[in-house]
């Protein structure tokens, strides 16, 4: 199963045993979860092709002890209904799990509409979301298990896109040593970046954690390496950037941020490959990248 899959398989599971957990859908997978609406017709709530009300939904949710976890696409889940993202859940005080479906381009084919490269950092000006960027099912589904407890505010970001193997260790995971430099995957950006860096005397790093950013972890690869740091996000780039200068403050380093351009708006069709290259985010960009910035 991808994680779009696997995070309903999950929710379908939750809702049987779990009372206080509530799935608000606007129309986005919605036929999926026919069997589960019929068991819990009160806790598995469809409002139709209205996203606004579907994030006012789960902050009411939320006010009455319930856990809503909100889900569409992410241009529908965190870019159209932003102000009651802000408003009914944070500035009211409540938490929902928001599981987006989309990422930045995995519908070329849909258009500008349905591409959202700005969604984590337009989530990261609200202050206190815990913001997760599995780059496996598998990781998809162990995070959405530990943001169901508890009643803080949650962005789970799942894409088309993923890495062969889940790594589920917790922060800033260590996947192999090198002395020149640190390269940050994050998500589904992890295989292209062993792929990019393989000859590389580089450290490569992983999270599918992003906000709370791991610092402590940074700094421990950074002191074990030189303070070269390029960081490889599947969305905006540099929306990072500003945890990554906190993190190494006291340390001088150099950074590179590669993600989604912000210099031009890519208004191609093709598929997510035809998007990978044209924002630098394929295997042979990447490794370019890397290699101009060491030598610099």
């Amino acid at each position: 199963m991808d994680m779009r899959q696997t995070f309903l398989s999950t929710m379908d599971e939750v809702l049987d045993v779990d009372p206080r957990v509530a799935l608000v859908m606007a129309d986005i997978s919605a036929a999926s979860m026919n069997d589960a609406k019929a068991r819990h017709p009160d806790r598995v709530i469809n409002v139709g092709i209205r996203e606004q009300l579907l994030i006012s939904v789960a902050g009411g949710l939320a006010l009455a002890g319930m856990r809503p976890v909100a889900h569409t696409f992410s241009s529908f889940l965190v870019e159209r209904p932003f102000e009651q993202v802000k408003l009914d859940l944070g500035h009211q005080g409540v938490g929902a799990v928001l599981v987006s479906s989309g990422a930045s381009y995995d519908m070329p084919f849909a258009g500008r509409t349905h591409q959202a490269p700005g969604d984590v950092a337009l989530i990261d000006s609200l202050p206190g979301w815990t913001i997760h960027v599995p780059g496996h099912p598998d990781e998809a589904r162990r995070l959405l298990l530990e943001s169901l407890p508890g009643d803080g505010n949650v962005y789970l970001r799942l894409s088309a896109q993923e890495n062969a193997e889940a790594h589920l260790g917790a922060g800033v995971q260590i996947i192999k040593w090198g002395n020149d430099g640190v390269v940050l995957a994050v998500g589904p950006m992890l295989d292209r970046v062993m792929a990019a860096t393989e000859g590389q005397n580089v450290t490569v790093l992983y999270t599918s954690t992003i906000r709370p950013f791991d610092a402590a972890g940074l700094r421990t690869a950074v002191w074990d390496s030189t303070p070269n740091v390029l960081i490889v996000e599947p969305y905006l780039a540099g929306t990072s950037a500003h945890a990554v200068s906190a993190a190494l403050e006291d340390i001088p380093h150099r950074l590179r941020s590669l993600g989604v351009r912000r210099d031009i708006e890519v208004r191609t069709y093709g598929d997510t490959g035809d998007h990978d290259l044209a924002h630098g985010l394929d295997e042979a960009s990447i490794a370019i990248q890397v290699k101009e910035f060491l030598a610099g």
